[in-house]
């Protein structure tokens, strides 16, 4: 990182010259190109909007995402339906359901019938996501649980 950033090395000198030498911004710039990363990679800031596509239309959009602190992987997509009923609701569906992302139109896909998301399980903000209520969920949906 050091030599990346063209930074000095805080715990003394390098044992090698290369460590030491300059960085172009030319090298930085490539080095920046070179790293550009997955192109399908989202924030959670972007993918907050998308719609979910359900197999027979429209189901909502993502209003926020559910991070499991241990793991740090995203668990679970917080879906506001007040596109879709009449009455606004937020259920919650697991990360993995999404089949697939079709980022042009910002749409993640899940193969759950609309019926079933309308009548899942309110979520409700204020209780914890444990144990107790992922099995609920999951029995639920009918899907086997990643635990």
């Amino acid at each position: 990182m050091a030599s990346f950033y063209n930074w000095p090395m805080y715990w003394g000198s390098a044992a090698s010259s290369v460590l030491r030498r300059q960085t172009t911004s030319a090298e930085v710039a490539t080095q920046v190109k070179e790293n550009a990363g997955d192109l399908h990679l989202r924030s959670a800031r972007e993918v907050t909007g998308y719609q979910i596509q359900c197999m027979e239309g429209p189901l909502g959009h993502i209003e926020d995402l559910i991070v499991d602190t241990e793991s740090w992987s995203l668990r679970y997509l917080i879906i506001d339906t007040k596109d879709w009923l009449p009455t606004s609701k937020k259920v919650i569906i697991a990360f993995d359901w999404i089949t697939h992302f079709t980022w042009e139109d910002r749409k993640a896909h899940v193969d759950l019938p609309q019926e079933q998301v309308k009548n899942a399980p309110h979520y409700d903000s204020r209780l914890p996501v444990n144990r107790a209520y992922e099995t609920q969920l999951y029995d639920f949906y009918g899907r086997p649980s990643y635990w």
